[in-house]
């Protein structure tokens, strides 16, 4: 298992990649489609609040499952929002 700060700074450059990528898809794109990609900028921002906050207080007694599930859930999460994106591009 990684170190916790490892996994805040992967957290945290998985999040600015899918920013970055809202920022250019809502510069080349129109007014509506960018109101859009703002409020999935948002998700992202929620995600990466929210995922970094449970780093930091694992549940003791379980770590490995609840790491396991913290996994299972922030790749569901992300994979949600790539394909929200790539429907917008």
């Amino acid at each position: 298992m990684a170190s916790r700060k490892n996994l805040k700074k992967s957290v945290n450059y998985i999040c600015d990649t899918l920013l970055g990528r809202c920022v250019v898809l809502a510069a080349t794109k129109d007014a509506e489609t960018a109101k859009a990609i703002n409020e999935i900028a948002k998700r992202i921002i929620v995600l990466r609040i929210e995922f970094v906050a449970r780093i930091s207080h694992t549940e003791p007694g379980s770590v490995r499952k609840f790491y396991k599930q913290f996994y299972n859930q922030f790749n569901e999460a992300v994979i949600s929002i790539n394909d929200d994106l790539l429907k917008l591009a």
